[in-house]
């Protein structure tokens, strides 16, 4: 997934781009209004995050402008003010949601993930580890061809997994990734899920894709990982 992030000041700028591209986003940084807006038509992105104190065309003119040439890459608004008027005016002017800083980067990942699911250029290519195969599109599961029945939530924890196959998610990461920001129930409701996966996953399948790695968290691998446990 390719985002263009339009920011001027270069240590929230350095930040995002670090922070975006370990969760394994493209990022592509552009660092005033024009320079912002000749990327976005010049190259496709996914999502834009657009600051609004911008030096030659401001956030809201930027947005404008793109909206007004026929783009329609979801934009995600940051801006240093705070207040209704801001927020009215982001949204007036084609924006699809506003973040006012200072912001968590949690908060901002959850927001990008919320506008790519939204978004009809959000749309993730299917992903296969092994013989498990998953359209995130239509939001349907196989296993060995054979499709897997998963409620809505199932299906977005065994994404959160499928997507970051090979590396290590711990319960906190993936209660962030996938239940609500707010959510301050049990965190062993992930545990839960994960049972109920791999009963659905491996009960005819000769191999576990779904392992516990001890004293870290949950990883789907096709070869089980040092200090795993099925």
């Amino acid at each position: 997934m390719k985002v263009l992030l339009v920011e001027d000041d270069p240590d929230i700028a350095s930040a995002v781009r670090r922070g975006l591209e370990a969760e394994g986003y493209t990022v592509e940084v552009a660092s005033d209004g024009p320079q912002g807006i000749w990327l976005a038509t010049e190259t496709t992105f996914d999502l834009i995050v657009l600051d609004i104190l911008l030096p030659g065309r401001n956030g809201f003119q930027v947005c404008a402008d793109l909206r007004g040439q026929g783009l329609t890459t979801p934009i995600l608004m940051l801006t240093a003010k705070d207040g209704e008027l801001d927020e009215a005016e982001a949204l007036d002017t084609g924006a699809d949601d506003f973040l006012s800083k200072p912001f968590s980067f949690t908060v901002l990942l959850a927001r990008i993930r919320a506008l790519l699911r939204r978004g009809a250029n959000g749309a993730l290519a299917p992903v296969q580890v092994g013989d498990l195969r998953l359209d995130s599109a239509a939001r349907r599961a196989w296993r060995a061809e054979i499709p897997v029945g998963l409620t809505a939530r199932e299906f977005d924890v065994l994404e959160f997994l499928v997507r970051r196959h090979g590396q290590v998610q711990s319960k906190q990461a993936i209660l962030a990734g996938v239940w609500d920001l707010a959510f301050d129930g049990d965190p062993n409701i992930v545990e839960v899920y994960v049972l109920r996966l791999r009963r659905k996953l491996d009960a005819d399948a000769g191999q576990v894709l779904i392992h516990t790695v001890r004293g870290a968290g949950y990883m789907v691998e096709v070869a089980p990982p040092d200090a795993a446990e099925p």
